[in-house]
């Protein structure tokens, strides 16, 4: 009987090959070939007791074998959680330390940002306490200035006024002449010291709205101050909260 044959090839895993060969379908209606007949064996006790022996012998080995495997890929297993909970950690550590460097620099960068600001309100204060006093100065010396000159002028005046009379009066007698002289005297004396009261006045009035210009700016500056540091507070407890949130993590 001629036995038709094929071979049929697939890849069952990467660089391995599994090979099924066919021999031939079925046949129908075939006579198999007879055995000759074997004559009969006697097994002994003895060795149905060793072929079981032999053949417990290989449970334990596979059984033992099969162990030897699950205990290597266990072993295996935790090898590779273990590396993982370590790199885990590294992680951890290094985020934690990325971020504990990067709050350090915001807070200097915000403390200096700070520092920064205070020195220029410190700056523009002390230009604006310049500013006041050269003000004024220049309205102090104006005044004394215009003061000078309206007494200057009224002196003169006066003084005219006065040489007119006694030029007038030359003819009366000395008691006359020296009443109306007191009396002149007396009467520019009265107005010097209107008009010096008039400018005092002034003066305390510019004083009193320059002392109230200052007193406004220092509490505007003030409440700058106060702005910045409840920010810097509230900078330093989110700060706080991070660490703790990176601790706890």
């Amino acid at each position: 009987m001629e036995l038709s044959t094929e071979i049929r090839c697939q890849e069952k895993s990467k660089g391995g090959l599994c090979y099924e060969v066919i021999l031939a379908e079925p046949a129908v209606n075939v006579a198999l070939p007879k055995l000759p007949p074997t004559q009969g064996k006697n097994v002994s006790a003895e060795e149905i007791e060793e072929k079981l022996k032999a053949a417990e012998e290989r449970r334990l080995s596979l059984e033992a074998k099969k162990m030897a495997d699950w205990s290597a890929k266990m072993a295996k297993i935790e090898e590779a959680s273990r590396k993982k909970d370590e790199l885990d950690k590294e992680f951890k550590t290094h985020a934690k330390e990325v971020l504990h460097t990067k709050m350090e620099q915001y807070e200097e960068k915000r403390e200096q940002q700070l520092s920064e600001i205070k020195e220029k309100l410190k700056t523009h204060a002390a230009d604006i306490e310049k500013t006041r006093q050269s003000l004024e100065q220049q309205k102090v010396e104006e005044l004394q200035k215009h003061l000078e000159d309206k007494l200057r002028n009224a002196a003169t005046l006066r003084d005219d006024n006065i040489k007119k009379i006694l030029d007038r009066l030359k003819e009366h007698n000395t008691d006359k002449l020296n009443e109306v002289r007191a009396a002149c005297y007396q009467t520019e004396a009265q107005k010097t010291t209107e008009k010096t009261r008039v400018i005092e006045n002034k003066l305390s009035t510019a004083e009193q709205n320059r002392e109230k210009e200052l007193q406004k700016k220092l509490e505007n500056i003030r409440k700058h101050e106060r702005r910045a540091e409840l920010v810097r507070q509230n900078k330093a407890a989110l700060a706080q909260k991070s660490d703790v949130t990176a601790s706890s993590g």
